[in-house]
């Protein structure tokens, strides 16, 4: 199965918030940019696959009118760190976050082996090839369930492997 992951372009926040699941809007002209990148990469006639949050779903839109779109896609939902400066998070609650990183909930929100045991699923009722309009953090799971990871370890690989993954572009499976 072939797999074409594209991270969402850049989406209208400031630098240094976390904002994982909130759904934000895409910054001015970073739609355009990412279509005009995108439709030279991208081949016709596969399904395409979308997180629901705007900054993915408007992307998706602009490729296709044939999308399904999952909310098993969305980013990790870090519950109160959501929206707050990374600088402004409690030291103590990174640090917990740094200790355990499969299991602990940031903010009380989503630990990375819920979020991985959310793609798992989302990865097992895949039939074909496809191109899968997403997050990084989703892109770092899909790739790791793609090499036929469990959730656990997925989550684990994930957690300590930090994403150097650009806005817009793209990953092949």
């Amino acid at each position: 199965m072939k797999l074409i992951l594209v991270r969402h372009p850049q989406p209208l926040v400031a630098p240094g918030v976390c904002y994982g699941s909130t759904d934000l809007a895409i910054a001015p002209g970073q739609l355009e940019q990412t279509l005009a990148a995108l439709q030279l990469q991208l081949p016709a006639g596969l399904p395409i696959y979308s997180s629901p949050l705007r900054r993915c779903a408007e992307l998706a839109a602009r490729l296709s009118d044939n999308i399904t779109y999952d909310a098993r896609l969305a980013e990790m939902h870090f519950g109160d760190w959501e929206m707050q400066p990374w600088d402004a998070i409690p030291r103590a609650a990174i640090d917990a976050w740094a200790a355990d990183m499969v299991h602990y909930q940031p903010g009380g929100g989503e630990s990375v082996l819920q979020m991985a045991e959310r793609i798992t699923s989302f990865y097992n009722a895949l039939v074909g090839d496809a191109i899968i309009i997403c997050h990084a953090g989703t892109m770092r799971l899909l790739a790791a369930r793609h090499a036929g990871l469990a959730p656990a370890e997925m989550a684990l690989q994930a957690a300590q492997t930090a994403h150097q993954i650009p806005y817009g572009s793209t990953l092949t499976l």
